[in-house]
């Protein structure tokens, strides 16, 4: 009995010996991998000639759909598609019953004005009679130019004819006849990320370059500087103005654009220290923050080779004496225990 109980101790024991080495060793292992071993740079600002690249595509500076404001049957179409015409050329003559119509009775109301008029000089009639006869005139008047405008259908700028929907002698169902386009001068969008915002002003130069002339630089200048951000892609937007006599390039092309936007200091990382968000194009860097890693999400800039500008997405989170990770990163998570690894 007493032998049995030693050795029922004893094995206790052992047990117990045994459970406090295993959690010893499991304490260290985790504590192993909590200590990521990374290595670090220490951020420096440099200057660099800042410049940014967009694409966008091209639009004719003025697109006009030619689309009259009465109904009726297209007596004529004057030009096809490939057509220039200048400003003020005849375009379309639609159906005129509408205007000649309305000319008779302008030309009555006319005589009647005419006849009104003598009878107030000589105070045969009361103001109000001649009020309402000239108000009925004045109508009239602006009803003839406006269905004269609509019947005989003008270019309201230089350009070129770039479509045709309809033929002489159909009926116009309000869907544009012709498409009228701008082509010795261009406009595109560009989207600007939001941290380029103070940078950017009206009147600014912009190189625009198109593959299909590929030693070929277009000047273009921005016309307007759209004054909002846009809260889903973190952009802004500015229109170019872009001469274009030769007329080399057209609507509808691709083209990249280059803004210079002079000299500044930039904080320049190894590409390799940047991660990307699985999912989506959000990028991210880690830096060590008193032995712990601190995720940054972060902006790319200007590329440099095997090195690129990093703009952190929120202000002063990153900033020159930082130290970024650059070897070990991908392993890591916000607030994990780092060491440092001297090179």
């Amino acid at each position: 009995m007493n032998k049995a109980f030693r050795i029922a101790t004893v094995v206790i024991a052992l047990s117990s010996l045994a459970a406090c080495g295993g959690k010893g060793d499991q304490e260290a292992t985790t504590t192993k991998k909590e200590a990521e071993k990374v290595k670090v740079q220490t951020l420096e600002s440099e200057r660099i000639a800042k410049s940014i690249e967009l694409s966008s595509t091209l639009e004719g500076y003025e697109t006009m759909n030619i689309s009259p404001s009465i109904t009726g049957h297209i007596e004529h179409i004057y030009v096809e598609v490939g057509n220039r015409v200048s400003k003020g050329a005849m375009l379309v003559r639609m159906d005129q019953t509408q205007l000649n119509s309305t000319r008779i009775n302008l030309a009555n109301t006319k005589t009647e004005l005419d006849r009104v008029s003598a009878l107030k000089a000589s105070g045969s009639i009361s103001q109000q009679v001649y009020d309402q006869t000239k108000a009925g005139y004045d109508v009239l008047v602006e009803t003839e130019r406006f269905q004269n405008e609509n019947t005989f259908v003008r270019a309201q700028f230089p350009g070129v004819i770039s479509a045709k929907n309809f033929e002489d002698g159909e009926m116009y169902t309000g869907s544009p006849i012709l498409t009228l386009t701008q082509i010795n001068r261009l406009k595109a969008i560009i989207n600007i990320p939001e941290s380029y915002f103070p940078l950017v002003r009206q009147g600014m130069k912009v190189e625009v370059r198109s593959d299909i002339y590929p030693e070929r630089v277009f000047p273009a200048t921005i016309e307007i500087v759209y004054p909002t951000i846009d809260p889903a892609t973190h952009t802004f937007q500015a229109k170019l103005n872009i001469p274009n006599s030769g007329e080399k390039i057209r609507p509808g092309m691709y083209i990249k654009t280059t803004l210079a936007l002079g000299e500044m200091d930039a904080i320049i990382a190894p590409y390799q220290s940047v991660l990307k968000l699985t999912g989506s194009n959000d990028r991210y860097v880690f830096t060590n923050h008193n032995g712990t890693a601190h995720r940054v999400a972060v902006l790319l800039g200007q590329r440099f080779d095997d090195r690129i500008e990093i703009i952190p997405v929120k202000a002063g989170d990153l900033k020159e004496g930082d130290e970024l990770v650059v070897t070990g990163q991908a392993r890591l998570v916000d607030g994990c225990k780092l060491e440092i690894i001297k090179n």
